[in-house]
């Protein structure tokens, strides 16, 4: 009686671990797949070499984490530009109001997944730039 589900233990065991289907995939050779409206890192969209951003302020306005902070300038011609740009990223938590909230579509959330880095950076302007979107 024991030695019997002993054994269909040990069949439904060998069976799993034989037949199962693979779950783990095999980083970084294989990627997962995520969907369109996956949130991941921030770019800023550029027109031409020059952001689209106004600072308006609606992105810091609207963040729930308080992780974007702007401060603005003025050019020759009136035109309001962020002059410092930043986004705390351990203090972001990747809800997409920003990306809603910006009338000039200047911000936006790519589905980048990868942005691990030496250090906790602030992601300041210039890097911004430099990401998707703009190359």
């Amino acid at each position: 009686m024991y030695l019997v589900d002993v054994a269909k233990g040990l069949a439904i065991t060998i069976k799993n671990f034989f037949f199962a289907p693979k779950i783990t995939i095999q980083y970084p050779e294989e990627r997962r797949k995520y969907s369109d409206r996956f949130r991941g890192q921030h770019y800023i969209k550029a027109t031409n070499g020059v952001e689209n951003c106004t600072a308006c302020m609606l992105c810091p306005t609207v963040c729930p984490a308080e992780c974007i902070h702007i401060v603005a300038g003025e050019r020759p011609d009136k035109e309001k530009y962020p002059v410092q740009f930043e986004i705390d990223i351990l203090r972001c938590c990747f809800c997409g109001m920003c990306e809603e909230a910006c009338p000039k579509d200047a911000i936006k959330l790519s589905t980048i997944y990868e942005m691990s880095t030496e250090s906790r950076d602030v992601y300041d302007r210039s890097f911004l730039m430099e990401q998707r979107g703009n190359k």
